[in-house]
């Protein structure tokens, strides 16, 4: 059993910045690609990042492309997604999630076997 615990999300002006982490224990981390979601109110939840087990290999929504980075540390368990020039529709609870047996350019919302609680992030215009 993996239980993931996100954290960073926050208040932040259009433009700005911020740096989710995503913190895993249970579980041997490195052996499960994982995956940055999110949900707006009143919005299915969609795809954001996936990466691979070992970091080579990343992928993006569109929507998110050179403007958010997901990286991982698999000696500290932990998956990150920096968001830069954020953009109120940004604006969305933030959910990491884990795969196992699932290619990175696999991932989706209908294949993830853990999920964290997620984490509110807010872009005020």
């Amino acid at each position: 059993q993996v239980q993931l615990v996100e954290s960073g999300g926050g208040l932040v002006q259009a433009g700005g910045s911020l740096r989710l982490s995503c913190a895993a224990s249970g579980g041997a981390f490195s052996t499960y690609a994982m995956g940055w979601f999110r949900q707006a109110p009143g919005k299915e939840r969609e795809f954001v990042a996936s990466i691979s087990r070992s970091a080579g290999n990343t992928y993006y929504a569109d929507s998110v492309k050179g403007r958010f980075t997901i990286s991982r540390d698999n000696a500290k368990n932990t998956v990150y997604l920096e968001m830069n020039s954020l953009k109120p529709e940004d604006t969305a609870v933030y959910y990491c999630a884990a795969a196992r047996g699932i290619p990175a350019m696999e991932i989706s919302t209908y294949v993830m076997d853990y999920w964290g609680k997620g984490t509110l992030v807010t872009v005020s215009s």
